[in-house]
């Protein structure tokens, strides 16, 4: 067994407060101590088996049916909005036809109690050359007068005809998004069934509701209300160092502004899910970083920042929240979780996992 000596224990000690001292300079947040467990020392999984729990099949399928799921329910939206929009036109596209209509009903009724003014009653009806060229001039803006009003006529019509097409095609696009919204449900929840009925665990979840009465500032979307795509771009913060995406560098960010600043890990160089693409982080239960199953008051901050992330889940973009053998799916709600091995990181009774589009 090597020898300790007190120069070797003091170096230790200084090299450990400088990296304290560097972190909380940097705003990166609590460094967990050296008696908790950092994400890369974690519970061994067997090689089947992702360090979060679960197989990376069952992560797969459930960041699948979330992402599709979030991307049915915003087209969803934009569908029902464009239906309004069209609504909105089409009372107006029809109050223009009774405008029009009316007024071609009254040329026509002129034109049946007096007949039109043709060329031959034009030159007949004029003593003079004057006389003809007035009558040959009002003829020309009676026609062109008729002709207008006509083409207005069938013109807001054809905008009448056009506009209910679309309406009905919006129809179908929101019953189609409704259907995909019910598969991708489906999906994630036949995925979790399999895996919960493999796992055979007789461990209860327990109750993870928190209260949350904060709204995070919500992270950029595309003009049509989608998420833009991003890739793992910017600086991991947290000690886990590594890339994640400026989405999730959001909503840590947000999450620390509400008050949730024990310690965070984010990006993680393997595995499944989304740890490797800097689109998940770990927030530890405990002040002093990943120790064992959260209890007490470590219990209710779990359960809270859990709420929190809940709450703003559509402002941050979330894709799914894993806290205390549970997961919480946009589609579904809160469902059990039972892939862990056993230990507290794969069970997620000592951290939230949030995962993001």
């Amino acid at each position: 067994m090597p020898v300790v000596t007190p120069a070797r224990t003091t170096t230790a000690r200084m090299a450990a407060l400088l990296v304290a001292t560097l972190a909380v300079g940097l705003g990166l947040g609590p460094v967990a101590p050296a008696g908790a467990a950092p994400p890369a020392t974690r519970h061994a999984a067997a090689p089947e088996q992702d360090v979060e729990g679960g197989t990376p099949a069952l992560r797969a399928q459930l960041e699948a049916a979330s992402k599709g799921w979030l991307e049915a329910k915003t087209a969803l939206a934009r569908s029902v909005k464009r239906q309004q929009q069209l609504d909105g036109q089409l009372k107006t596209t029809e109050a223009e036809l009774t405008v029009r209509s009316a007024k071609v009903d009254e040329i026509a009724a002129v034109a049946y109690r007096s007949g039109r003014l043709g060329p031959m009653a034009a030159l007949l009806n004029s003593s003079t050359p004057k006389g003809f060229l007035d009558r040959v001039a009002a003829l020309d803006a009676v026609a062109t007068n008729e002709d207008r009003a006509l083409r207005d006529l069938m013109q807001t019509r054809d905008q009448a005809a056009a506009t209910r097409l679309a309406l009905d095609g919006e129809i179908r696009e929101q019953r189609k998004q409704v259907t995909m919204m019910g598969k991708r449900k489906e999906q994630a929840e036949k995925a979790l069934t399999v895996a919960n009925r493999k796992a055979a665990t007789t461990q209860s979840g327990g109750s993870n509701r928190g209260t949350s009465n904060t709204n995070a500032t919500p992270a950029k979307r595309n003009s049509d209300g989608s998420w833009p795509s991003e890739s793992c771009s910017v600086n991991d913060p947290t000690p886990a160092s590594g890339c994640i995406t400026p989405r999730t560098l959001h909503a840590l960010k947000q999450a620390q502004a509400a008050g949730f600043t024990r310690y965070v890990s984010c990006h993680r160089p393997s595995g499944s899910g989304e740890h490797p693409k800097g689109r998940a982080c770990d927030f530890a239960a405990q002040k002093d970083g990943f120790g064992g199953v959260a209890s007490g008051g470590d219990r209710t901050y779990g359960n809270n920042l859990s709420a929190y992330f809940i709450r703003n889940a559509d402002r941050l973009a979330v894709l799914y929240v894993i806290w205390f053998r549970q997961i919480w799916l946009p589609s579904s709600g809160w469902k059990s979780y039972s892939g862990g091995n056993g230990d507290p990181s794969s069970d997620h009774t000592n951290h939230v996992h949030l995962s993001v589009i």
